[in-house]
C-alpha cells in the first residue's frame, strides 16, 4: 500500500499545480466591482439582510497526498441586520484526519465619498476555539462593517486523511448569488457522490486530464476526473414551520472515498459499507474501548439493579440513575470526548458518554444491551443508502424487548422516558452494533400509534358575557415530557402565559399539575379559568369554545413550501366540552357538524356540536396518522388548514331572548 501510495502521489503533482490556476478576473479575490458596492438590495430577494455575491471552492489533491479546498467568499452587508454575517467561523477537526487552515485573507471594503477603503483584518484578532479533543474552530469578525460594506475572505482547508472531503454548501441562510465548487479527483479514487438539493445547477460540466508517469513499459497512466459545478441566484433557506431542520433541506453535495484503483484493479479500503462501519466503531478508542471500563461505585448500584425482579424495573431504574446522576455539557458527538470513567467521575459529559455509562450498567446488571448511534432532528437525517459514520451525532442504547417491541434509551436529556424513542431522533435510520454476536444493523425510527392528549371544558356562560370554567388537560408521551420540560424551564408564571396563548381576555386563576414525577401515568393540568368574551353587546353574546389547543393560530399560511413537513409522530387531539347556558339567552346559531378528511386521509377533523339540558356540547377530533407529509402534496394540505382552522375557531352565538 505504501509503494502504491508513492505512486498516486506523484500522480497528483500536476493536479495540484494545474488545480491552483486563478479564476477569472471578475471574480478574483480584491477585485470589487463598483456596481456591487453601490449595491442597495438583493435583485432576486429585496428584503435579503445581506447577500453571498461569490462562494467559490476549488477541491483538489496535492503533491503531500493531502485534501485541500481552496474557499474564496465575497459577502455584502445591506444594513444593520446584516452586520452579524461578519462574524465568521470556520471549523476543522484534528484527531485523525489532522485537518488545518492556512493562507487566511479578509478585508471590509466600504465606499466612503464616492472612494474605496480597505480595511484590513488584524491577524491578531484571529483566534483558534478549541470545542472538544477533535474538533475546533477559527473565529474572528471582519473591522469597520457597516451598511454598504462588502466583506472578503479566502482560506485553504487542509486534510491529511485522503479519505475525508469536506460537504460543500450551495444554500445560506442569506441569499447567493453565485456559488462554484471544482473538484479534480484522479480516477485512482472512487467516490460515492450524495447531492441535496431542491434546487438546480446553473451549470455542470465534466472533464478529463490526462497524464503518465514512468518510461516504456514501466509508464503508469492516470486520469484526473474534474467537474465544475455552478449555481446561482439561490434564495435564502430559512426556516419553515415543522421543518425537519436546515441540513436536510439545504442543497449540498457530499462525496465518500469507497475505493482506491491500483492498476490491478479495484481495492476496497474505505468503510464503506455499515458492517464495516459497524466494525470500526466497535475498534474505536472513544466508542468500543469505553464499553467495559469501570466506573467508581458501580457495584453498588449494579447489585441494586439485579435485585429488581423484571427487565423493565431495571432499564427503568438504571435509566433514572443515570439521568438523575449526569449533567449533559451539551456536546454532541458520536464519540467520546473524556471518555465514560472521567465523565462518571465528574458526573458531567457530552451524550455519547452519558449514554454509554448507561450501556455499561446495563449489561453488567444482564439487561440484553447494545450501542446505538444516531443523528439528531438539527444534525440531519440518515441516508441509508450513504454508509458514512459523519451522519452520526450522537450514541444512545437499544434494547430489542421482543420481535414487536424496543426501547431506545437516551439518558442526556432530563425529561426523556425509557420506553420512549426521543423525539429528536424520529424519523430517521440509526445503527446499533450487536458487541456480543459482532454483527449491526440500520434501523429506522419511528413511532407509529398515535399520541392522544384530550382537554376537557365545563364551564358556565354568564349573561354579563364572561365565562367561568374548569379545563382538565391529560397528556401522554412527547405531550407529557414537552409539557413538564416547558414547565420547569419556563417557570410557572411563563408557562401560564403559554397556556393562555398570552389571550389578555383569560385569565388563569389555579394550576394544579399531577403525575409529574410517575412516567407511567398522564400528565393532568387542572385549570380554573375566566374568560372576557369582548365580542359580546346588550343583545347578542359570541364565544370560541376552542380553549387550550394551542390551535387558533394557523402556523401554514404560505402559499407555497420548500420543505416536507415533519410533525415528528402521529397524533390524535380531543377536545370536549359543555359551556351551562346563561339564564335569559338562547342558541341563535350553531356551527354545523362537519367530518373533514384531506385526500391522502392523512389528517382528519371531526366537529360535533348540540345542546343537552340547557347546555351546548361539543366534541372536536383532530388526528394526524402520518407524521411526514411532502411538500409535493402541500397545495391539498394548505388548503384543509385553511378550513381546519376556520372551523375550530368558528364562534357560536347566543342571542337574548
Amino acid at each position: 500500500m505504501n509503494k502504491f501510495l508513492s505512486i498516486l502521489t506523484l500522480c497528483l503533482i500536476t493536479t495540484a499545480v494545474r488545480a491552483q490556476q486563478p479564476v477569472s478576473l471578475d471574480r478574483e479575490y480584491g477585485k470589487i466591482d463598483q456596481a456591487d458596492l453601490e449595491m442597495k438590495a438583493c435583485d432576486f430577494e429585496k428584503d435579503a439582510n445581506a447577500e453571498v455575491l461569490i462562494d467559490k471552492g476549488d477541491l483538489y489533491y496535492d503533491q503531500t497526498f493531502n485534501v485541500v479546498l481552496e474557499v474564496h467568499r465575497r459577502i455584502k452587508i445591506f444594513n444593520d441586520d446584516g452586520k452579524s454575517n461578519a462574524d465568521i467561523v470556520i471549523p476543522f477537526d484534528g484527531g485523525d484526519r489532522s485537518e488545518f487552515i492556512t493562507g487566511l485573507q479578509a478585508e471590509t471594503v466600504n465606499l466612503v465619498d464616492g472612494k474605496v477603503e480597505i480595511t484590513k483584518l488584524d491577524k491578531k484578532q484571529i483566534y483558534i476555539k478549541s470545542i472538544d479533543k477533535i474538533r475546533s474552530e477559527m473565529v474572528f469578525t471582519f473591522p469597520n462593517v457597516k451598511s454598504g460594506s462588502i466583506i472578503e475572505y479566502k482560506y485553504i482547508w487542509n486534510g491529511e486523511d485522503y479519505g475525508y472531503i469536506p460537504t460543500w454548501s450551495y444554500q445560506e441562510s442569506i441569499p447567493v448569488r453565485y456559488c462554484e465548487l471544482d473538484t479534480k479527483f484522479p480516477d485512482l479514487l472512487y467516490f460515492n457522490t450524495r447531492v441535496k438539493s431542491l434546487l438546480r445547477l446553473t451549470k455542470y460540466a465534466t472533464s478529463q486530464e490526462s497524464g503518465s508517469i514512468g518510461i516504456g513499459q514501466d509508464a503508469i497512466p492516470y486520469t484526473n476526473e474534474c467537474a465544475k459545478r455552478e449555481m446561482d441566484n439561490i434564495p435564502s433557506l430559512n426556516d419553515e414551520p415543522y421543518m425537519s431542520s436546515k441540513v436536510d433541506n439545504q442543497a449540498s453535495i457530499s462525496f465518500i472515498l469507497t475505493s482506491i484503483r491500483p492498476i490491478n484493479g479495484f481495492v476496497k479500503s474505505r468503510a464503506d459499507t455499515w458492517a464495516k462501519i459497524g466494525g470500526v466503531l466497535a475498534d474505536d478508542e472513544d466508542f468500543g474501548h469505553q464499553l467495559k471500563r469501570k466506573l467508581a461505585g458501580e457495584d453498588v448500584i449494579i447489585n441494586q439493579a439485579k435485585a429488581l425482579k423484571t427487565d423493565d424495573e431495571k432499564i427503568a431504574f438504571l435509566f433514572n440513575k443515570v439521568k438523575t446522576t449526569m449533567k449533559w455539557n451539551d456536546e454532541d458527538r458520536w464519540y467520546t470526548n473524556v471518555g465514560t470513567s472521567s465523565a462518571w467521575d465528574t458526573k458531567t459529559g457530552n451524550a455519547t458518554e452519558i449514554n454509554l455509562i448507561l450501556y455499561h450498567l446495563l449489561k453488567k446488571a444482564g439487561v440484553v444491551a447494545m450501542p446505538m448511534i444516531v443523528s439528531t432532528r438539527e444534525h440531519g437525517k440518515v441516508n441509508p443508502s450513504f454508509p458514512y459514520l459523519g451522519q452520526f451525532n450522537r450514541a444512545v442504547v437499544y434494547i430489542p424487548v421482543d420481535s414487536t417491541k424496543m426501547y431506545v434509551l437516551d439518558a442526556s436529556n432530563k425529561y426523556n422516558m425509557y420506553n420512549e424513542i426521543p423525539y429528536e431522533l424520529l424519523n430517521s435510520s440509526a445503527l446499533y452494533v450487536d458487541m456480543d454476536n459482532k454483527t449491526e444493523n440500520l434501523i429506522f425510527l419511528q413511532k407509529q400509534n398515535p399520541i392522544r392528549q384530550s382537554i376537557f371544558i365545563t364551564a358556565e356562560i354568564k349573561p354579563e358575557g364572561k365565562i367561568d370554567g374548569n379545563a382538565e388537560i391529560s397528556s401522554l408521551s412527547y405531550n407529557r415530557m414537552s409539557n413538564i420540560n416547558d414547565y420547569n424551564t419556563d417557570g410557572e408564571k411563563k408557562y401560564i402565559d403559554n397556556l393562555r396563548e398570552n389571550d389578555n381576555n383569560l385569565k388563569i386563576s389555579s394550576l394544579k399539575i399531577e403525575n409529574m414525577d410517575v412516567d407511567s401515568l398522564p400528565l393532568v393540568q387542572n385549570i380554573k379559568f375566566n374568560l372576557d368574551l369582548t365580542g359580546s353587546d346588550d343583545n347578542y353574546i359570541y364565544f370560541n369554545s376552542n380553549l387550550f389547543s394551542s390551535l387558533h393560530t394557523n402556523p401554514f399560511l404560505s402559499e407555497t413550501r420548500s420543505s416536507d413537513i415533519d410533525f415528528g409522530y402521529p397524533s390524535t387531539l380531543t377536545i370536549n366540552g359543555i359551556y351551562k347556558e346563561p339564564a335569559g339567552y338562547k342558541v341563535d346559531a350553531l356551527p354545523k357538524n362537519i367530518n373533514m378528511t384531506m385526500p391522502d386521509k392523512g389528517i382528519t377533523f371531526k366537529r360535533i356540536i348540540g345542546e343537552q339540558d340547557g347546555s351546548i356540547v361539543i366534541r372536536y377530533v383532530v388526528t394526524y396518522n402520518k407524521s411526514i407529509y411532502f411538500k409535493e402534496d402541500y397545495a391539498d394540505f394548505h388548503e384543509f388548514f385553511k378550513q381546519l382552522f376556520q372551523m375550530l375557531n368558528e364562534p357560536i352565538a347566543l342571542k337574548k331572548s
